[in-house]
């Protein structure tokens, strides 16, 4: 009997996540999706007995994060007759 944080869509009673009671990742949202409150809803299920999970209560809203790319490091120029040759590394995070 392993208790687990089951994270819901709203009305739904198949989780989109469980995993460790201390928290889950709910992943795979578009950059910008404004979530609102009771989009989601949270419970308690244990691993033995899924079927009978606790009561469902509404995760809060929050808007996801726009990425933002890295800065270039190691920017060095080469001078040219007519201006000059920019380089840099970027690291695709």
């Amino acid at each position: 009997m392993a208790q687990q944080l089951a994270i819901y869509k709203k009305g739904e009673d198949t989780p989109v996540i469980t995993g460790d009671p201390t928290g889950v990742a709910i992943t795979g949202l578009t950059s910008g999706t404004v979530v609102a409150d009771g989009d989601y809803q949270a419970a308690v299920v244990d691993s033995d007995n899924a079927e009978n999970p606790s009561g469902k209560v509404d995760v809060t809203g929050w808007t996801v994060l726009k990425k933002i790319e890295p800065e270039p490091t190691n920017v060095k120029v080469m001078p040219t007759e007519d201006g000059g040759t920019v380089s840099a590394d970027v690291t695709n995070a």
